[in-house]
């Protein structure tokens, strides 16, 4: 694993570069060009990004894949292109990273997990991760209160001069079934309306072949029930008033069938487990300056979740099992900064939400249903300062949860207090050098799951509690014959108390606050772009975590000190892009050094490690205004075998080709 990061180190310092596009400014007949990093080095704290034409240069076709990239980033995937994949930062836990769309945060109160292999990028502009607070002043209060956020932005339409609408029809298709088209309309009504539509459907069978191991023994089999058929469809509208006032407006509706595939056992029957989802959203987001000093952010949103499980078996008393989920949330959130001086800002956010959760699960298991309801409000305060060479950004953001049941006994309201400061100094006035720092407090409120879930739930949990400490060096320059070489690292310390785990007492398994974990870990990225002659430029990425994460809940126990499942000490990332005058090259690899399946660090749990390369080929083409996207894209190129977890094999080699028209 040391071996494949330092060659993908050495690669990108020789050559290559991070983003797909610098910024250019003219001023006065001189040039100056702005590498993209440079942003995200002289933030206060660690921040990584990947833009449109990153994403399509290298194939990446949903947010999962893209997170993959990040340092500091694991993410669980079972594995096919309908398995569930949920991010986690600093191994804190999927449930301390919020999810921004458009700055407006994605939430499920039942799980308390997102499915970022749902969003397929093909339609975004960016898609960006901030560990700790993030530069920008009018966030969310629920943003100032995570870990970290996940944010995605859509890509906003642009039109050719003299003209009021534009179209888009890609299609890909691939292996194992895969076919995906869609299409994206966007028109320009007015001089400040703008509305766009987008549609997609993909479907797969997910029949990918592998290689159950026996003892010596080594059968070759074919991977069942991964089948997906999965309708997106989305609106926006974007709209500035008189007064400069910016309102945007969306509206997606997603809906899958999918196979669960399971895990792949010994003599194991294949799984029969189905899925069904369909998930509606409506929000907008409202911007406008009040004075020279004072500016208003608004932010609001309907969601309606649907879900329903199905599982077949004998041990079922009717053959059959179904269960039925409904989910609804209604959320209101509202921002307002002030300049109180030159270089000193306040900002006071406010978010009030409520769900509640309806299904059938304890009527099949003949238990009474709770109806739960929850009541949440965020507060936080914020202060961001500059002076000369520093940047200070400190907030406090205060959390009270109350829940209603219909039938049983109400947990107790939940408050907690999460403080936050993070400073960044630039070292010397002429060179982008900065030294950073960070110390935050972040919770969870327990999930409907942890509470209420059959047997295990548990209305006595208390939050989980989550403190991390950071300090790195960043730096960006542009040395003799490239246009900039960027390079971050960013050591960690974080542990996490009152963690919620599944413990076994006298008869079942119930959630309770068990757990105690410690995380020390490095963050490492860098990012080089050199052109090399007229029309021809290399560019490229790697990324680096090194990550001890320990159990320090018993020291009794036999898992004390161990390393957490799923945790390699070792992980990384790396891309390198070649543009020529008739093509792009680009080139990325994930890996994954070796990890542990259980608690117990044994070597019959051990996980192999594993490298997964991918190679693209993109061509451009355009006649009058016509432009065309051509792309072959070869995952998995070396057909490797591996896991991310446990018995869920991931696909081998996979080919796709697509083609996509602009008009």
């Amino acid at each position: 694993m040391r071996k494949y990061l330092a060659v993908m180190i050495g690669l990108v310092h020789l050559s290559s570069g991070v983003s797909a596009q610098n910024d250019t400014i003219s001023l006065s007949a001189v040039e100056v060009v702005a590498s993209p990093m440079s942003r995200n080095v002289s933030a206060v704290g660690e921040v990584q990004s990947l833009r449109r034409e990153e994403l399509k240069t290298l194939g990446i076709d949903n947010v999962a894949d893209a997170v993959k990239r990040f340092a500091g980033v694991s993410v669980k995937d079972y594995g096919g292109i309908g398995g569930m994949k949920t991010v986690s930062i600093h191994n804190l836990g999927a449930h301390h990273t919020e999810v921004s769309y458009d700055g407006v945060t994605v939430s499920n109160t039942q799980a308390g997990q997102i499915d970022v292999g749902r969003y397929d990028t093909d339609n975004l502009e960016t898609v960006a991760l901030y560990v700790g607070d993030e530069d920008n002043l009018m966030l969310s209060a629920r943003q100032y209160a995570s870990a970290g956020v996940l944010a995605m932005q859509t890509e906003r339409p642009r039109f050719d001069s003299g003209r009021r609408q534009s179209w888009r029809f890609r299609m890909l298709g691939g292996s194992f079934g895969l076919a995906s088209p869609s299409m994206r309309w966007a028109a320009l009504l007015g001089r400040n309306t703008v509305v766009s539509a987008y549609g997609k459907m993909t479907r797969a069978d997910g029949n990918y072949p592998y290689i159950l191991k026996n003892g010596q023994v080594r059968t070759h089999e074919h991977r069942s029930n991964t089948d997906i058929v999965a309708w997106n469809a989305e609106a926006n509208l974007y709209h500035t008033f008189a007064d400069g006032g910016r309102l945007d407006v969306k509206t997606s509706w997603y809906s899958s069938r999918r196979g669960l595939p399971g895990a792949v056992i010994l003599y194991a029957h294949a799984s029969e487990e189905r899925m069904w989802d369909e998930d509606f959203l409506l929000q907008t987001l409202y911007n406008r300056r009040l004075s020279a000093a004072s500016q208003l952010s608004l932010r609001a949103k309907y969601t309606r979740s649907w879900n329903r499980y199905q599982d077949r078996g004998s041990q079922y008393p009717e053959g059959i099992r179904t269960d039925v989920d409904r989910q609804h949330e209604y959320y209101l959130s509202a921002t307002w900064g002030w300049n109180i001086l030159d270089g000193l800002d306040f900002a006071l956010a406010e978010d009030v939400s409520y769900n509640d959760l309806d299904n059938n699960v304890y009527i099949n298991m003949n238990y009474d249903v709770p109806h739960p309801s929850r009541l949440t409000n965020v507060t936080a305060m914020v202060l961001k300062w500059r002076h000369g060479r520093m940047k200070v950004n400190g907030s406090m953001a205060y959390t009270y949860a109350a829940e209603r049941v219909s039938v049983g006994e109400a947990p107790a309201d939940k408050r907690r207090l999460a403080p936050s400061v993070a400073v960044n100094y630039r070292l010397l006035p002429e060179h982008q050098l900065y030294v950073r720092a960070q110390w935050k407090h972040s919770f969870r409120v327990p999930t409907f799951n942890d509470l209420y879930y059959r047997r295990l739930g548990n209305i006595n949990l208390r939050p989980e509690l989550a403190r991390e400490y950071s300090m790195g060096l960043a730096w960006n320059v542009r040395p003799p014959f490239m246009r900039y070489v960027a390079l971050t690292i960013d050591g960690y310390y974080n542990d996490v108390k009152d963690k919620i785990v599944a413990f076994p007492s006298t008869y079942v398994w119930r959630m309770v606050n068990y757990g105690k974990v410690e995380i020390m870990g490095m963050d490492m990225t860098l990012g080089a772009q050199a052109d090399i002659m007229s029309g021809w430029n290399v560019k490229g990425t790697a990324s680096a975590t090194w990550q001890r994460a320990v159990d320090k809940t018993n020291k009794a126990s036999q898992t004390y000190g161990n390393q957490l499942p799923y945790t390699p000490q070792w992980s990384g990332s790396g891309s390198v892009v070649l543009t020529t005058p008739w093509c792009e090259v680009g080139y990325t690899v994930v890996m994954q050094g070796s990890r542990y399946s259980m608690e117990q660090n044994k070597p019959e749990y051990k996980m192999a490690a594993f490298a997964d390369h991918c190679l693209t080929v993109n061509r451009d083409l355009r006649w009058k205004k016509c432009k065309m996207h051509l792309q072959l894209k070869a995952a998995n190129l070396t057909n490797a075998q591996y896991e991310i977890i446990q018995y869920y094999p991931m696909p081998g080699r996979q080919l796709s080709a697509t083609v996509a028209i602009e008009l």
